[in-house]
């Protein structure tokens, strides 16, 4: 059997829409021409990253998927055979607006918008912790497996803070997916700054990060999990458009970012400028569904809903095959995204 092929894993966040990074997930693990070496993940990222190590430190690729499957279970996926039925013919996108129209989504939006989750003072409590505890961290912060990156956003300095196997813990993974409006900051001790520290989500200033990936130890192979749509033809109107589209923009702004700093190194050793070897040239590819993202409402990012779950499952595995059957041959190669043609 010839050589497996080593990627690693760049994995966003997009709250419950994460459930489509599962599907991907769970396709990756099906083909045993692959091995994760590292993975790098942000909020629903981050949940889906350290459920893969665990999983795959328990029982290999089996493992991986019983353990994605698990996690996806506890937020709210369910088995959809029954619904089938009578749901034929519905979209995701119908029922995701659905919610967004549901006298209990508009009521917790409003009230999202005119109060803080610290005015619910003893009354609060975080919904992801008593998922997030159950998590094996002596397997999620092991050295044998890939190694794992999580992303949060330090409140006070705004600084990006990375969390690896020395100091993954509940809370590392809740602060790297703590949006503001929702969840009271999430407080840390940082040996560097001697200080507990307030952190919210990482995706704003990384969604996912990328620069743990350039170590010289990993593959050059990085494949990106999208889950925010990078483009929408339809112009926002109504108000939770508009904070969507803007919360889509700003959570890829750092992606981006991060992509032209790899397109200008990449072009640096192309031209002789820089020699090779110097600098990671890094082999980047993407999977990802924008037109069924963009037919999705923000009320079922943070409103789990078993139907529209079962879909993005199904959509991420699609959209992973696709990617294999396209661009296998491409790792170890080549890039399979053209970044300047993104930019442009």
């Amino acid at each position: 059997m010839s050589q497996k092929k080593q990627i690693n894993l760049a994995l966003q966040g997009g709250g419950a829409h994460g459930a489509f990074t599962w599907g991907v997930l769970d396709r990756i693990l099906e083909d045993d021409r692959l091995e994760v070496a590292a993975i790098s993940g942000t909020s629903a990222g981050a949940l889906n990253g350290a459920a893969l190590k665990s999983g795959l430190l328990e029982g290999g690729a089996s493992g991986a998927k019983a353990k994605l499957d698990w996690l996806w279970s506890e937020i709210g996926a369910s088995d959809q055979t029954h619904l089938q039925s009578w749901m034929k013919g519905v979209t995701p996108g119908v029922v995701s607006h659905a919610v967004e129209a549901s006298p209990f989504y508009q009521a917790m939006d409003v009230y999202s918008r005119m109060a803080s989750p610290y005015n619910l003072g003893p009354l609060y409590s975080h919904p992801l912790r008593p998922i997030v505890e159950q998590l094996n961290f002596d397997e999620v912060c092991a050295k044998e497996g890939p190694d794992l990156f999580i992303c949060a956003t330090n409140v006070r300095s705004g600084k990006i803070r990375i969390f690896d196997h020395h100091d993954t813990n509940t809370d590392a993974i809740l602060a790297s997916g703590c949006l503001p409006t929702l969840f009271k900051a999430v407080e840390i001790f940082d040996p560097k700054t001697d200080r507990t520290e307030a952190y919210w989500d990482g995706g704003y200033m990384g969604n996912p990060a990328l620069f743990p990936l350039f170590e010289p130890q990993f593959p050059s192979d990085m494949i990106i999990v999208n889950i925010n749509p990078l483009h929408r033809e339809d112009i926002p109107r109504k108000a939770t458009e508009i904070h969507n589209r803007i919360n889509e923009i700003s959570f890829n702004g750092s992606l981006f970012r991060e992509l032209r700093a790899i397109q200008f190194v990449h072009d640096l050793i192309a031209s002789g400028k820089l020699t090779r070897g110097s600098m990671k040239d890094v082999l980047v590819h993407m999977i990802a569904d924008d037109a069924l993202m963009t037919q999705l409402s923000v009320a079922t990012k943070s409103i789990p809903t078993p139907f529209v779950l079962a879909e993005l499952k199904s959509a991420g595995r699609a959209a992973a095959d696709g990617f294999l059957e396209a661009h296998f041959d491409d790792l170890g190669q080549r890039s399979s995204v053209d970044l300047r043609a993104m930019f442009e």
